[in-house]
């Protein structure tokens, strides 16, 4: 090998790799291709890692996007007014980043101009300094001109606190490492806050979305999935995020179907149920007749004694007695009983508003109440899909089964 030189494998697999008479002299003799044994094919494992650390990357990029868009929308709103009418259209931005900023500011004007040159700039509202600024220096504005903002934003350090736990999610994502759950939950909390302080909050300002905020990711995606914003394997995680008291605390109607309510009756006191009856909440309860033949076949299904599941339904109803008895208005808590084989449990809270909320639980045949799947439903909207006419989601067509259901029930005296 000469000096300074790379002697390269010889092409046609001699040890001495002097060359051939086809080989010009010289000529880079290049290494044919040899088989190394390496494995290029990813089994079901490591496919479902790929999955889940792109699941929860998209998931806080939309996120980061979000809270992006919000902090470049709040900097242009206060800084533009101050410095474009002296330095103009397109350096305003440098002017603002000052001695300081020069550096990242004339890096962005650059990454814009070879935009321009290459055709990606896609929007013409993208053609400008400050689109090309990333978070932190979006930060780094608001940080230098802060007295400029502090009229519009209330409290800097929970500000800035928020921006540092960001950036460790948006170093991983800009990256593609792997985010863990705990990072994503904390990122996303911080987003939120952040949204709520720079005046964005993604929540719609109804009660139901003070229940169960809406999601950034449900706000972009919702449509997908008609109008679900949960699903849970079992009651008892339902309730973990999202507590009876949250769920029925600020109803001005409550509709409910199922064979023994116990999500109602059993998680949420009389003494509670009276006063949302008195501040104006009215009920309407459907249980399934304890004497029907539907309460027998149904403990059939899940193997427990002859009439146990009818004396339980039985007290549940006897106890909303009691508390529509203690009403000024006992028309505001009507109970009612069905005949009908049981097909769903369904608590619709605000069905008559855009606030609404529903939880809704399919009778399985093994399964108690409890442990059935739930689905978490959020009224008030319609679907639309390919540009053709608004459908309904599920809430309305649960909403309307009560109804008819309703319709051919009878009163509880």
């Amino acid at each position: 090998m000469t000096s300074g030189g790379l002697e390269l494998p010889p092409g046609d697999g001699s040890p001495g790799g002097d060359g051939s008479a086809d080989t010009p002299p010289g000529a880079v003799s290049l290494a044919r291709p040899v088989e190394i044994g390496a494995a290029l094919d990813w089994d079901a494992d490591a496919w479902g890692e790929v999955r889940t650390r792109a699941r929860r990357a998209g998931r806080a990029y939309i996120w980061l996007n979000l809270v992006e868009q919000r902090l470049r929308a709040v900097v242009a709103a206060v800084l533009r007014p101050v410095y474009e009418p002296v330095h103009g259209e397109d350096e305003w931005v440098v002017a603002a980043a000052g001695p300081a900023g020069q550096e990242w500011v004339q890096r962005a004007v650059a990454v814009r101009e070879v935009s321009r040159r290459k055709g990606y700039l896609l929007d013409p509202a993208d053609d400008n300094v400050l689109s090309f600024l990333t978070l932190p220096q979006l930060r780094e504005l608001l940080v230098q001109h802060w007295p400029c903002f502090e009229p519009y934003l209330d409290d800097r350090r929970e500000l800035e606190l928020a921006l540092d736990e960001l950036e460790v999610t948006r170093n991983v994502v800009s990256r593609n490492r792997a985010l863990s759950e705990t990072v994503l939950a904390q990122a996303e909390r911080a987003a939120g806050r952040l949204l709520t302080i720079l005046g964005g909050g993604s929540g719609t300002g109804a009660s139901s979305a003070d229940r169960l905020p809406v999601d950034a990711v449900e706000d972009i995606v919702g449509d997908r999935y008609a109008d679900v914003v949960g699903v849970h394997p079992d009651r008892v995680r339902l309730q973990r995020q999202l507590p009876v008291e949250d769920l029925f605390g600020s109803a001005r109607r409550l509709d409910a179907v199922g064979i023994g309510l116990n999500l109602l009756v059993q998680n949420y006191s009389g003494r509670r149920l009276v006063r949302l009856a008195e501040a104006g909440c009215r009920a309407r309860l459907l249980f399934l007749n304890p004497a029907s033949s539907a309460v027998r076949r149904r403990e059939r299904e899940l193997g427990i004694k002859k009439g146990e599941m009818s004396r339980s339904v039985e007290m549940n109803i006897m106890h909303m007695r009691r508390v529509r008895d203690r009403l000024r208005d006992p028309a505001a808590f009507e109970i009612r009983v069905f005949d009908e084989t049981p097909r769903f449990t369904a608590y619709l809270v605000n069905g008559d508003g855009s606030d609404g909320l529903a939880v809704v639980q399919s009778y399985l045949r093994k399964a108690r109440g409890m442990e059935a799947p739930v689905l978490v439903l959020r009224g008030g909207g319609t679907v639309v899909r390919d540009g053709r006419e608004p459908e309904h989601g599920l809430f309305e067509t649960y909403r309307e089964e009560f109804e008819s259901v309703w319709a051919d029930s009878r009163p509880v005296s």
